[in-house]
């Protein structure tokens, strides 16, 4: 492929474990850095990017409401919290690599970050800024993939990048199978089908009434998000044809 490229304004899910060290826990400046190292090289082809990041590595709102004495809505919140923690973060290490980034929160909390609003998104957006969506949706009950979803729909991407730990969807666990096969395309409706777990099914329900193919990657791949926003054969991309 050509220096150009195939999706101009993406919305890239990271999941809060890439914020961290393999295995630990918290906020690793040295993880995150590696990120951008891969997010950088997109922006600079030209690439319109929005990101949203979960929260698991500080707080998980799913494994909170295991707790009898935290109800679920309030885990859900806090779990919407971490994510803000996370994005300032990333916000600050793509700010001291010299990128024009602005965290943008769905829980308004002016005077950490602006508030999110969809006008003000596209804004920054068209002004070639990276956007980054913290505080989920603003509501509980809701996973940062159905998020991810949602924030590609309002934002007018033409591709959703859900970061994983593999490179793409496989027909069996890769780490277990070394003879594991990739899908390289898949359909909504396969997925959906056989309950594959790209993300959750409402995000993926979400992606395919708006027409949003998703591209499932590795970010620690070094090349992998720039080859999937050139439109190369990087990881598994599910869309309305297989």
């Amino acid at each position: 492929m050509g220096a150009t490229p195939r999706y101009k304004r993406v919305l890239l899910k990271l999941s809060g474990e890439s914020m961290c060290s393999a295995g630990g826990a918290g906020v690793d400046s040295g993880a995150i850095a590696k990120v951008v190292d891969e997010v950088l090289p997109a922006v600079d082809l030209g690439v319109r990017m929005a990101i949203v990041v979960g929260g698991g590595n500080i707080a998980r709102g799913r494994d909170l409401r295991a707790d009898a004495n935290i109800e679920r809505t309030t885990a859900d919140f806090m779990g919407m919290l971490a994510t803000v923690i996370n994005a300032l973060a990333l916000g600050e290490i793509l700010g001291a690599r010299g990128a024009d980034a602005r965290v943008m929160s769905a829980i308004p909390m002016p005077a950490v970050c602006e508030p999110y609003t969809i006008r003000n998104a596209l804004a920054h957006l068209d002004r070639r800024r990276i956007v980054i969506c913290a505080g989920g949706t603003g509501n509980p009950l809701f996973t940062t993939d159905t998020c991810a979803s949602l924030r590609a729909g309002e934002l007018k991407a033409s591709a959703l990048l859900k970061a994983t730990k593999v490179d793409g969807v496989f027909d069996s666990d890769p780490a277990t199978n070394p003879d594991a096969r990739r899908y390289e395309r898949l359909t909504y409706q396969k997925v959906l089908d056989d309950r594959l777990g790209v993300m959750d099914l409402s995000a993926v329900t979400m992606c395919m009434e708006n027409d949003i193919p998703i591209i499932v990657l590795a970010v620690s791949k070094p090349g992998n998000l720039l080859g999937a926003v050139r439109g190369d054969d990087v990881g598994t991309t599910v869309s309305h044809r297989a």
